[in-house]
């Protein structure tokens, strides 16, 4: 067991100093597992929150909200006593099948959730659950970096518990898994699209081993329900840069299963010296610049699906070369089937569908002689999309030709 005595002396490629545990963990609270004498079998998790953000906030020395405890034994008896000593009237939520227990306090949510292992049966992504030792515990994680506690036992009291050298994956900001990655992703596939979501998010490199193993077990990913699929896919939209996410998912072979509408994209094809644009590349040049224009999820997801049915409307003509006429509607179209299949809300799928359908209309009234009419028609079947529609129109232009996307 690696362990470092003193927290002040953690390496880190980011620029800290003067790490303190009573700043990422609630003073009261260090206080409350002193009185209810548990100090010894309870663990502080360092984990990646859906925003990448508690490791984070730990290496720069800021106080975490979400505290997750791993205690070894039973979890959902530490939160009760615990939440008790602190205050009788805290409501505990107990998930009982899964061994967890929460309470808010204050501004702070903490979780407890008793050490285990996990198992796994070809057909589920749902383990079946046993009591197990810390190791156990930190075995069964998705990610090196996901693999690291702190220790809030009476003996040792802050010394760090990285089995699987968490810190130095950090410090090299890489993505690995604690054991067989083949296993791991087999066991549980939906950490594929995890993997990808994390290096956007945190701006990693994924490890060639994992990226490899990726490629070898992305038939898996059938077994996840679309629910969690799109659930990944838009938090990997919320990222700084989303393409860095869908290149990673196009090269491993998982946009065809997650995506299959935007896989077939990729490619030029060229007849007589003419080529057209690699509608793929084009297409995430366009969700990156929604990127950096806005921070609405809605408006990367519209730039990711605006060009999405122009692989079945592509057309050569020997005069006139490459065209994609219509694709606007039949996009429109095309997005019905997939917010069915992607189990997307009824208001995003209006949404998507709408600003599809009009997502080449500003740039063809620039061309012209526009009347105010054409401005009234255009706001009209905008709507309250209309801002919206502007940000990605200007998003669509990645050519140095403002006239042409």
């Amino acid at each position: 067991m690696k362990k470092f005595t003193n927290l002040k002396s953690i390496p880190a490629y980011l620029p800290i100093v003067n790490i303190d545990t009573d700043m990422i963990i609630p003073k009261q609270f260090l206080k409350t597992i002193k009185r209810t004498g548990l100090g010894k079998s309870l663990f502080f998790e360092m984990r990646y929150d859906q925003d990448g953000n508690e490791i984070k906030d730990f290496i720069l020395n800021k106080e975490c909200k979400d505290v997750d405890i791993l205690v070894i034994g039973d979890g959902i008896s530490a939160a009760k006593k615990i939440a008790n000593t602190i205050d009788p009237n805290i409501s505990v939520t107990v998930f009982k099948n899964f061994g967890t227990a929460y309470f808010k306090h204050e501004e702070y949510e903490i979780e407890f959730v008793g050490s285990r292992k996990e198992s796994y049966v070809s057909s589920s992504r749902n383990p079946i659950v046993q009591t197990g030792t810390l190791e156990d515990d930190i075995n069964r994680r998705d990610f090196k970096i996901n693999s690291i506690a702190i220790s809030l036992n009476t003996h040792n009291f802050g010394e760090l518990v990285d089995l699987h050298d968490g810190l130095s994956d950090i410090n090299q900001k890489i993505i690995n898994t604690p054991l067989d990655s083949n296993i791991t992703f087999s066991d549980d596939p939906l950490r594929m699209l995890r993997a990808i979501r994390f290096a956007a998010q945190l701006d990693f490199q994924i490890a060639p081993n994992i990226l490899e193993s990726i490629h070898t077990i992305k038939k898996r990913i059938e077994i996840i329900s679309w629910e969690r699929i799109t659930e990944e896919i838009i938090k990997s939209l919320k990222t700084e840069k989303p393409s860095i996410a869908f290149y990673h998912f196009k090269e491993t072979g998982l946009l065809k299963y997650i995506f299959p509408e935007l896989d077939v994209m990729s490619g030029v094809e060229v007849i007589n010296g003419m080529s057209h644009k690699d509608v793929f590349i084009h297409t995430l040049q366009v969700v990156d610049n929604a990127a950096k224009l806005s921070p609405k999820m809605e408006i990367r997801f519209a730039a990711l699906v605006h060009d999405i049915a122009k692989p079945p409307t592509k057309k050569f003509d020997a005069k006139k070369g490459w065209s994609y006429h219509g694709h606007e509607e039949l996009g429109r179209r095309m997005l019905k089937t997939v917010a069915s299949r992607m189990k997307i809300s009824n208001q995003l799928k209006d949404y998507l569908m709408n600003l599809t359908k009009l997502h080449l209309r500003p740039i063809a009234l620039a061309k012209k002689n526009i009347t105010d009419s054409a401005i009234r028609r255009l706001m009209f079947d905008a709507g309250d999309n209309i801002d919206d529609l502007m940000i990605l129109c200007r998003a669509d232009i990645t050519t140095k030709n403002q006239f042409k996307s």
